[in-house]
């Protein structure tokens, strides 16, 4: 099945594709209106070495909990024409993108990264240790997202699959239906609903999945104890841990895309602006000056 066809009515291929920004541990990654990509933070592995890409269309940024001191760094974007290119650690190859053809999503997590292709088939490179990696044999997919040691896919029907580990029960999503979109953070596991509501499973020792009374929700992001949602009138809604402050996003406006880090949040404002909160201690939300962040 070609899911560029237009077959489906309600399926927008534009959606398939990770946010024009996307929040790393300690790295930020924005999409200019222009293909080209920048980074600050941290760069201790080549993660923030995007400025000579160009023609991209979706980028995402490798997320780790706190305790993890290495690993998830890495950054991959999806071009116009379909492939790949990452940098970044590459310990456990979770970079060697390169031969990928036909992508329509791509998500970098803990120590791997995994892509939808045209078809509804999903590819995965990186660790495989608690069988994160195990989605070959998945069909009729048209997105996934990678938490630390599991990965969750939607189907077209709205029904969403889930591999690796499920200590917290962050894989239970197999009743789950009508969803549009999902986010895994370090533990947890989200969905967003086509009713604007949202759901929620894996740990919660933070209330990381305190969202069933969130209502008009349109986008969501799960950080590595923390969910973040942006709502229909461009306000920001944000449960979990706050050691940080990366939950204070209340005051936050005319939003139109949204990102949670391991202990940063950052957003996209409809000029093309950004704004950002939680720990800088790399720099990872010193986004305040840039512009011209392709808006989808």
């Amino acid at each position: 099945m070609d899911y560029n066809s237009g077959e489906h009515a309600w399926f927008d291929t534009k959606q398939l594709r990770n946010s024009t920004i996307a929040a790393g541990r300690r790295h930020t990654v924005g999409l200019r209106s222009d293909g080209t990509v920048t980074a600050v933070g941290d760069n201790k592995y080549g993660q923030c070495n995007v400025s000579d890409w160009t023609h991209i269309v979706a980028v995402d940024a490798g997320n780790v909990h706190m305790a993890t001191n290495t690993g998830n760094a890495h950054t991959v974007g999806l071009r116009s024409d379909g492939t790949v290119v990452a940098t970044g650690w590459n310990k456990h190859e979770q970079c060697n993108v390169s031969e990928w053809r036909d992508m329509v999503s791509v998500s970098a997590g803990w120590c791997r990264t995994v892509g939808v292709k045209s078809d509804g088939t999903v590819v995965a490179v990186g660790r495989n240790n608690e069988g994160e990696c195990n989605v070959n044999c998945w069909r009729d997919i048209v997105a996934v997202t990678t938490g630390d040691w599991h990965t969750v896919g939607l189907k077209l029907d709205g029904t969403v699959i889930a591999v690796g580990n499920n200590k917290y029960g962050q894989c239970n999503v197999n009743d789950w239906s009508d969803i549009l979109t999902i986010s895994a953070g370090y533990l947890h596991t989200v969905g967003l609903r086509s009713d604007g509501t949202v759901v929620a499973v894996g740990r919660n020792k933070e209330g990381e999945c305190d969202v069933s009374g969130w209502r008009d929700i349109v986008a969501i992001v799960a950080g590595s104890y923390h969910t973040v949602g942006l709502k229909s009138d461009g306000t920001v809604i944000a449960v979990g841990s706050n050691k940080h402050q990366q939950c204070v996003v209340s005051e936050w406006q005319d939003i139109r895309a949204i990102s949670a880090g391991c202990t940063h949040t950052i957003a996209l404002k409809s000029d093309g602006t950004m704004v950002a909160v939680g720990d800088n201690d790399y720099g990872q939300c010193d986004v305040i000056e840039w512009s011209n962040i392709m808006n989808k």
